[in-house]
């Protein structure tokens, strides 16, 4: 019953990896598809961002890319910060539209780095989780081969050490499945950033 346990444990990390792709990618054990990298142009249509110069040189424009790249920042506050910002450059239509290229700009290059670092986070997560699993599939063992030694014969009171692996094996089992429950909210980060960065791009975009 242990060992069946153990394994039910594992098949669900192996299962998680399997929906999540059609190649199975162990460091990968989110059901939502894995996508390596972004590019500016999955959100944006405006522009040429090359042509906007770089928006860390320009420091109105990366003080505003980093505030609406903030998930602090509510989507609602976007709107009247993009309003100011434009509003700066009166007439000059030219000069507008590449400065809020240069804020798209920075706030693709903050929040795609935040999804990385979350995305390498979530493979560190998951090696350890395929490790604890191995070591619980092996604590599910010896508690096994004790319990089922004949040498136990009619004892009512377990051993020391048959107690203390069992209380082990339930501690990480319980520690395991835990963190397969944190797992699942963590999995969907990398997609609500995608998201905020697309909204964003749109709202940038509507007052080119």
């Amino acid at each position: 019953m242990i060992r069946t346990t153990a394994l039910a444990l594992l098949l669900s990390v192996s299962a998680g990896a399997a929906l999540a792709q059609p190649k199975i990618d162990p460091d990968w054990p989110c059901v939502q598809r894995k996508v390596e990298t972004l590019s500016p142009g999955q959100f944006w249509t405006g522009p040429d961002i090359a042509a906007a110069g770089d928006w860390g040189s320009d420091n109105d424009a990366a003080v505003l890319a980093q505030k609406i790249a903030s998930r602090r920042t509510d989507l609602s506050q976007v709107d009247p910060l993009l309003d100011d910002f434009a509003a700066k450059f009166g007439s000059d239509k030219d000069a507008k539209d590449k400065a809020l290229t240069r804020v798209y700009a920075g706030a693709f290059e903050v929040l795609n780095g935040e999804r990385n670092k979350i995305m390498n986070g979530i493979a560190r997560y998951a090696q350890g989780q395929r490790r604890m699993a191995e070591r619980i599939r092996d604590e599910a063992d010896k508690v096994s081969q004790i319990k089922d030694a004949p040498s136990r014969g009619d004892e009512t009171e377990l051993p020391k050490d048959q107690t203390e692996l069992e209380t082990k094996f339930a501690w990480d089992r319980r520690i395991f499945q835990e963190r397969s429950q944190s797992l699942t909210y963590v999995c969907e980060v990398p997609q609500l950033l995608e998201q905020r960065l697309g909204e964003l791009g749109k709202r940038i975009q509507e007052r080119l």
